[in-house]
């Protein structure tokens, strides 16, 4: 085992805490342990919600301007330097750089929707709502917050929430995934570089204790959350019975419902890229094609025709789809492939005999697609989280929609099709939150918000956009009445902060 420890970031610095315990942080492809990372007991996570408690006044308390000013420094940085924090994105997740960069690259769009922050923050104002009286609102940070991160996205799925947390006003604990948490620590010093001020952003990695301490504690406000449902569904429910805020985005089974209409090429390329990049370990992920027939054959020939151009190895080389991210999260992902054979599924194209680009010792599981998928069956029914596309077919537009809204997911979906009316009611019909129209991930730009429907969100807000402004503050309505006026004295310059 490698000797490197991924510590804790607190009050501004590397933080070893009382915990002696670790759990080990591979390179998938390799399947080597690389690190080990520190994982907090109750005294670390005391000591991180602290520092951010005691940061929280001035920080609240800096002008918008200077906040802004930060805010922005981080967003020169951060694009300076992003093939750094994709190297170790690459390292420890093990998807190819190229999807590394690209998820650095969304997650930078809430940066920079978080530059506008005193834009966002501004109020309303009523005057003489009643003679003499003026009525006004603002919005005020919440305080200390917690974020929760899955491992598919180490730096993305942070950065839906802490940019806007902070410009608001508010300071950070960010609790990292334990299998790749060395993107959280890196962008941690990145903060301090761009002038964040110490303990407005803070690293406690761990387990399940980190995240229940997190949940329990009154200091923290409000909790964000990424991962799958029985675990979105858990913090929901506990944060909310300890008096928080809480946005927790669950699971997913986005489907793809394709009319005889669509352009089958587009659909096939669109597929493959939805199903399996980063390996599938997407919540946005295509995991079923709804076919209509009669172009299910069609399709699926264009599509393992596609399938066969992949390129499976180590993502620090020239390749389309890395391994998994753990051994245990491969095997059960193959897992579904012996179920889908038991259920009377027909399997086009096995991952489980790929030849990978990489150490033989990877975590490797070649994309994989599946036929004539009972809709009763696991396959089906369950988020599997990897590179598995499976093929439903239907016999009308209206089986599709009734398929897609009888599920208990309703995170993403897709229609391809060149029928605009077909489409329009297909974006009023469907039960899911977000829709793409021949877009196969439908994940919308920062300043619209991100969220689903159904087991796929637990909270009324969702990430980022509006919303997300609206998580992180609390407003307040004031009603004024000035009998005498006052004067502030003579100066002719501008005002500087």
């Amino acid at each position: 085992m490698s000797n490197e420890l991924v510590p804790h970031w607190i009050a501004g610095k590397e933080f070893l805490g009382e915990s002696k315990r670790t759990a080990p942080v591979f390179n998938p492809a390799t399947g080597e342990v690389t690190k080990s990372v520190l994982l907090a007991n109750r005294s670390d996570i005391e000591a991180a919600t602290k520092a951010a408690a005691a940061a929280f006044p001035g920080w609240r308390d800096t002008s918008l301007a200077k906040r802004q000013q930060v805010i922005f420094n981080f967003r020169e940085l951060l694009n300076s330097r992003k093939h750094e924090l994709a190297e170790i994105i690459t390292s420890e997740h093990g998807k190819v750089i190229s999807d590394a960069l690209g998820e650095i690259t969304r997650g930078q769009e809430v940066v920079e929707f978080a530059v506008g922050i005193p834009e966002l923050l501004k109020g309303y104002y009523s005057e003489n709502a009643s003679t003499g009286i003026d009525v006004y609102s603002l919005r005020q940070p919440l305080g200390v917050v917690g974020i929760i991160s899955p491992f598919n996205f180490p730096a993305m799925v942070p950065m839906w929430f802490y940019p806007i947390a902070i410009a608001a006003g508010n300071t950070v604990v960010v609790k990292p995934s334990e299998k790749d948490p060395t993107a959280s620590l890196w962008i941690a010093k990145l903060w301090q570089e761009a002038g964040l001020p110490d303990g407005v952003y803070n690293v406690l990695n761990g387990d399940k204790e980190a995240v229940d301490g997190l949940l329990e504690s009154p200091i923290v406000q409000s909790i964000s959350f990424v991962g799958s449902t029985p675990i979105a569904k858990y913090i929901y429910e506990n944060a909310s019975e300890h008096g928080k805020r809480v946005q927790a985005l669950g699971g997913a089974k986005n489907h793809m419902l394709v009319l005889p209409d669509a352009d089958l090429d587009l659909v096939a390329d669109s597929a493959v890229n939805a199903g399996f990049g980063s390996a599938g370990e997407r919540c946005m992920a295509i995991s079923v094609v709804v076919a209509v027939e009669p172009i299910a054959d069609q399709l699926i020939s264009k599509i393992t025709e596609r399938m066969k151009g992949l390129r499976v190895g180590d993502g620090r080389r020239s390749c389309d789809m890395g391994p998994l991210v753990t051994r245990e999260h491969r095997d059960k992902v193959a897992g579904y492939i012996d179920i889908a054979i038991k259920d009377g599924a027909k399997v086009v194209v096995d991952g489980r005999n790929v030849n990978p680009d990489g150490d033989q010792n990877g975590f490797w599981l070649g994309p994989t697609l599946i036929d004539e998928v009972p809709t009763s069956s696991k396959v089906y029914t369950e988020e599997i989280f990897g590179p598995v596309l499976s093929i439903v077919r239907v016999k009308s537009y209206e089986e599709g929609v009734s398929l897609i809204n009888s599920g208990a997911f309703g995170n993403g979906t897709a229609i391809f099709t060149n029928d605009g009316g077909a489409a329009r009611r297909f974006q009023y019909e469907i039960e899911v939150g977000m829709i793409g129209i021949n877009v196969p991930i439908p994940v919308p730009v920062a300043y619209h918000s991100f969220g689903g429907w159904k087991q796929s969100m637990f909270g009324d807000t969702k990430a980022h956009g509006v919303e997300g402004v609206h998580f992180f503050t609390r407003a307040k309505a004031i009603t004024s009445r000035w009998l005498d006026p006052s004067h502030g004295g003579i100066n002719l310059g501008f005002p500087q902060n």
